[in-house]
């Protein structure tokens, strides 16, 4: 999976350098960074379980799809290699299923009817798709590795539940968006600023990132589940410990300081990634 998701994430990069728009260059840093926040926050889906947004659709709609999936994959990166979630193992299967295929997934039906009087049915079930072919791959993925299927029931009953929860909320974010500054998911016009959406965005990702963590569910998301009932999460191994695994700062004592502190520096590493991607991106469409 590394070696197919390298090849197809270059490949798009290069697209979106040939597309890129000086006007959203801001947007793949703020972006990244609200994304990242919001995956931060889980809240409970049953069974005992929890989920949290995905965001893929939600960067292809305010992004294009070629530089949401640049972006996702960088976010994709960082929660791997600096707060070890997800796995370094599974990064390439990750990205192609999130970065990839549900970003392009949850792409389609604004693609299509995003224009029409159909445009919010359409951002609604551009986010619910992004989850549901995301999870069709991951679980597939897991199934063609030796994970029973009965193993796979929890977490695919999960997903059904989010699915449509991430549509609504991808919804949400849009209208307050759009609200803030009509037609913001649009191509914007010549010169057109856009610091009033940027900052809406900015301050809501820092809010979730240093208190929205306080009101997070503790209960594992669905593949941690799997994983738990698989047998597979007592096989994992930490190769390089970092101060920041599983997004509380091991040198702090109190546990907001530590949860409120990851989230911030989080939040300054996926900036400032997006925000080169975006330079470099600028550079070479000159």
């Amino acid at each position: 999976m590394d070696v197919l998701a390298a090849p197809v994430v270059i490949g798009i990069a290069r697209q979106a350098q040939r597309r890129f728009d000086d006007a959203r260059a801001p947007l793949l840093g703020v972006m990244g960074a609200f994304v990242f926040a919001a995956q931060m926050i889980n809240f409970p889906a049953g069974l005992g379980t929890s989920a949290h947004l995905l965001g893929g659709a939600l960067l292809a709609y305010t992004l294009g799809a070629p530089a949401a999936t640049v972006v996702m994959s960088a976010i994709i990166a960082i929660q791997a290699l600096v707060f070890q979630d997800g796995g370094v193992l599974v990064l390439g299967a990750n990205i192609l299923n999130m970065a990839v295929v549900g970003v392009w997934a949850g792409y389609l039906p604004f693609r299509f009817a995003g224009a029409t009087r159909w445009r919010n049915l359409a951002i609604f079930s551009g986010g619910a798709l992004s989850v549901l072919v995301s999870a069709i791959c991951a679980l597939a993925e897991l199934r063609v590795s030796g994970v029973p299927s009965k193993a796979l029931g929890v977490s695919a009953v999960v997903f059904l539940i989010s699915a449509p929860l991430e549509g609504a909320i991808t919804l949400a974010v849009i209208k307050a968006l759009e609200a803030i500054q009509p037609g913001f998911v649009r191509q914007p016009e010549p010169g057109r600023r856009l610091h009033a959406s940027l900052l809406a965005i900015g301050l809501a990702a820092i809010f979730l990132a240093a208190v929205g963590v306080l009101f997070s569910s503790a209960a594992p998301d669905g593949i941690e589940k799997l994983g738990l009932v698989s047998g597979i999460a007592a096989r994992a191994r930490v190769l390089l410990a970092t101060p920041f695994s599983g997004y509380e700062t091991a040198f702090l004592g109190a546990p907001w300081m530590r949860k409120a502190s990851a989230g911030l520096a989080g939040l300054a590493l996926i900036y400032g990634a997006c925000l080169a991607i975006g330079r470099v991106a600028r550079k070479r469409s000159v």
